[in-house]
């Protein structure tokens, strides 16, 4: 059952793309395809680029797969720099979705599947959206091959594998991935340089962890 996903979808055909973000999900994503595919593309999405321990992670990646990953710009970072998400709006910069993402790495790559690390018991609306497009979603052109995976079998194979996973986990409880309070303190306090490079791009960060500070101050108080 676990490998009836992607043991289907190697019929289907024996080149695809994967969604790498680092986290542990991507990260059997693309050890699976590895091993069921004949030729595997990766692309990873930043929200600021060039982050060591991000880059760290893409060259272990390339190494140990033989793959070269493909960098962009998350689909959410249109939006943020457009209407000013910790800096100054600039109402010049277009704004894209996922589709347009997935059809620009789909022509980068003139491939046409795309492999997610979606599982069924992320959540119950995650669990209701893969029940009705099942393990393989033709029309999005998009396939799961963890979909029936538990937390338990995630870190087992992970363990059995020997794979890494993206390294500020560890500090952040996961991969990086948004501008909020407790992922900037993490990032400033384990990798410093790393986030006076988010500040390059966001200057106004410091407000939000400043806001995070005196919020949890307050609520202190009232204990």
């Amino acid at each position: 059952m676990l490998f009836h996903p992607i043991q289907t979808m190697s019929i289907v055909t024996d080149e695809v793309i994967v969604s790498y973000s680092g986290g542990k999900d991507s990260a059997i994503v693309l050890d699976l395809c590895s091993r069921y595919f004949k030729k595997v593309h990766v692309f990873f999405m930043y929200i600021v680029p060039g982050l060591s321990f991000q880059e760290n992670l893409m060259t272990w990646a390339e190494k140990r797969y033989g793959v070269s990953v493909l960098r962009i710009p998350h689909f959410i970072l249109g939006n943020m720099l457009k209407f000013g998400v910790f800096r100054v709006e600039d109402f010049d910069v277009p704004t894209i979705d996922v589709v347009d993402t997935y059809a620009y790495v789909r022509k980068f790559f003139d491939c046409h599947w795309i492999a997610g690390g979606e599982r069924a018991k992320d959540s119950i609306q995650r669990n209701a959206q893969l029940k009705k497009s099942g393990s393989i979603n033709k029309v999005r052109g998009r396939f799961f091959p963890i979909m029936y995976w538990d937390k338990a079998q995630v870190f087992g194979y992970i363990k059995r594998h020997k794979l890494r996973i993206a390294p500020e986990a560890k500090h952040l409880g996961h991969s990086f991935r948004a501008l909020d309070a407790q992922d900037l303190l993490g990032i400033k306090r384990h990798y410093p340089s790393d986030y006076e490079k988010v500040k390059a791009s966001f200057p106004f960060i410091e407000a939000e962890i400043l806001h995070h500070e005196l919020a949890t101050k307050k609520q202190a108080s009232k204990v």
